[in-house]
């Protein structure tokens, strides 16, 4: 459905409203014809439209031809939350040739649809949609703020992702520095024997990777090396650095791979400019740590026979054992126990979080298939051994590991299955035997059975890498479960809400090696995206002060939660100036200033007062 008036005057205000069904989503609840009728007569309306899907390439066809016949000057679309679509339909607006900043955006799913039925629905959009054709009418033509950007790209961790990320950086022609704390590159990675599904050794992924990082001379790795100090903006960061010699190598030779330490760069580089970096992009490659137990959890610390499955795999690799019967610290190990998700899935009112510690409500992703790999392998190598798996549920994510279940079963392994506010509880044995493990079986109706068993082995989660000091020093967002946090889990998932900085690999979420480095490769592909033409071009919705009405008092300065953002400049006029490549438009020292001098360009006090006076007239 649409209706057009003629072609207007270039001069005037036009707005062309486009009103989406999203599928059923907004129009089971929204009359969307009812609410273009309603909307067509308001003065400055050119042209009204309504779609299925007004983000597909026919729906933006519909805002290109008005555009290109000149019916309109201004953009209204009435659809989902903005967050989603809001630079498709900026960028089919330019496409236009028309400036992609006159242009509004309204809400009628999340804050309609979503929570409104019958005519509610369709009076609550007609208010929304009428505000925003108010603002449209008061927009102006924006440029985007462009800044100057090195041809840098800086990476914070040297594990997997970390190493993956900076290859890719550097092969599409962008100088890398690769920090490491540590001595040595791989990461968590080298902490590992075999990686699932494929079964390749670490040391095998590791290495040729390392190499290669090692080898390209657009790449500086700098091993024990941490982040000092930070300042500036995407394009123009300063990183001040730490740098201790490595002292970790105990003997090993340079460019060679150490069991469970990592690969040991040929020769470690010393930072130059007096530790100080000046860079374009930061990617955050930092990872992730085992979760720790707490005393007693599963008997952990309380009962020697009790490890982590990270334990676990470490003494396998040190002892290894040819017989029939698996052998721990010198003890043969007769019948083992895994328990699934400790430290993961941990629910509010069950589980009790450490002491400074939340609960860590997540699955960890990667535990499950780590167990049952273990458990194969034990069956295969040592047939005297008997395998139990205690398990909540048995998540093998990714193609090819659900084989693992598959032949942990045939391989004879015993698997029980238990709720969360009864898990298997550990005790000691007088038998021959030195723990006992009771559990209700919910597999046999709940019944409670006892194993003996020589080893106990708690298959520990994911957390976040403890990060705080980068964290408070960068202001970077982090979600609930402690890692980083990225803008979008589908339309941004490597960005952080911070311009210029990105996310590789586990410090955004749990995963495992090949979707880290796929993450990475993401990281790489924004970096060269944001620093190919040699500047960055930022939204323009920044603070501007008007310097005919400002006072100096400085009150906008003390209020702005980004350093430098604004400035006082006390030798001259005294007058605030705001630096718009740090200006995030959050508009705290418009509101707090009291000769209202600063306005936030695309949000002005004015188009709020406009926005208001439609919806009281709606």
């Amino acid at each position: 459905m649409h209706s057009d008036s003629p072609k207007k005057n270039p001069e005037e205000k036009n707005v062309g409203v486009y009103i989406c069904h999203c599928g059923g989503n907004i129009s089971d609840h929204v009359d969307v014809t009812q609410l273009a009728k309603n909307i067509e007569t308001i003065d400055g309306v050119s042209v009204t439209h309504t779609n299925m899907f007004m983000c597909s390439d026919p729906g933006q066809e519909l805002i290109q031809e008005d555009i290109k016949n000149g019916k309109i000057n201004r953009v209204v679309v009435a659809s989902c939350a903005p967050s989603l679509h809001e630079l498709t339909f900026r960028g089919a607006i330019k496409r236009a040739q028309m400036n992609p900043y006159l242009y509004e955006h309204a809400n009628i799913r999340e804050q309609v649809s979503w929570v409104h039925h019958g005519e509610t629905a369709t009076e609550k959009a007609t208010s929304l949609v009428a505000a925003a054709i108010a603002k449209a009418k008061n927009l102006e033509p924006l440029d985007p703020v462009r800044v100057d950007a090195h041809n840098h790209a800086t990476v914070i961790g040297a594990g997997m992702a970390g190493m993956r990320a900076a290859l890719d950086v550097a092969r599409r022609g962008i100088d890398v520095t690769l920090l490491e704390k540590s001595a040595y590159l791989g990461g968590r990675t080298a902490q590992l024997t075999r990686l699932v599904p494929t079964d390749e050794t670490a040391e095998n992924i590791i290495t040729p990777l390392a190499e290669a990082v090692c080898r390209n001379p657009r790449i500086t790795v700098l091993t024990g090396t941490e982040v000092a100090g930070f300042e500036g903006y995407v394009g123009n960061f300063k990183l001040s650095l730490k740098q201790a010699p490595p002292t970790a190598n105990d003997g090993n030779a340079p460019g060679t791979y150490v069991p469970f330490a990592g690969y040991l760069p040929p020769a470690p580089s010393a930072a130059d400019d007096g530790g100080v970096i000046e860079t374009g992009v930061i990617i955050f490659a930092t990872g992730f740590k085992p979760y720790e137990p707490q005393e007693n959890e599963f008997g952990y610390l309380t009962q020697p026979e009790v490890m982590t499955l990270p334990d676990f795999i470490r003494q396998i690799a040190e002892n290894p054992a040819t017989g029939k019967t698996l052998k721990i610290q010198g003890r043969d190990i007769r019948r083992i126990a895994f328990i699934h998700c400790v430290g993961s899935r941990q629910i509010p009112g069950i589980h009790e979080p450490g002491p400074g510690a939340n609960l860590n409500e997540y699955c960890s992703r990667t535990c499950c298939s780590a167990i049952l790999r273990a458990a194969v392998e034990i069956r295969r190598n040592h047939p005297d051994t008997h395998v139990l798996d205690y398990y909540r549920d048995i998540r093998t994510y990714g193609r090819g590991q659900e084989a693992y279940y598959d032949r942990a079963a045939e391989q004879n392994v015993l698997f029980f299955r238990f709720e969360p506010d009864t898990p298997p509880v550990i005790e000691r044995s007088s038998g021959k035997y030195p723990l006992k493990i009771r559990v209700k079986d919910t597999l046999t109706f709940g019944e409670e059975l006892t194993a003996e068993v020589d080893l106990v082995v708690l298959a520990v989660g994911m957390e976040a890498q403890p990060i705080g000091d980068l964290v408070e020093m960068m202001k970077l967002p982090t979600g609930m479960d402690g890692f980083l946090q990225e803008v979008h889990p589908k339309l941004r998932p490597v960005e952080v809400a911070n311009n210029g900085v990105l996310l590789a690999g586990t410090c955004q979420a749990p995963f495992d090696v090949s979707e880290a480095c796929a993450a990475a490769q993401a990281a790489a592909v924004k970096t060269a995206t944001l620093l190919a033409k040699g500047y960055v071009e930022l939204d323009p919705y920044v603070a501007e002060v008007d310097p005919e009405r400002c006072s100096g008092n400085g009150l906008c300065q003390k209020v702005c939660p980004v350093t430098g953002a604004i400035q006082i400049d006390r030798a001259a006029d005294g007058r605030a100036t705001v630096n718009p490549a740090l200006c995030t438009g959050c508009g705290i020292c418009a509101a707090e200033c009291p000769d209202h001098a600063i306005d936030i360009k695309g949000w002005t006090l004015q188009q709020y007062e406009d926005m208001v006076d439609a919806i009281i007239a709606a």
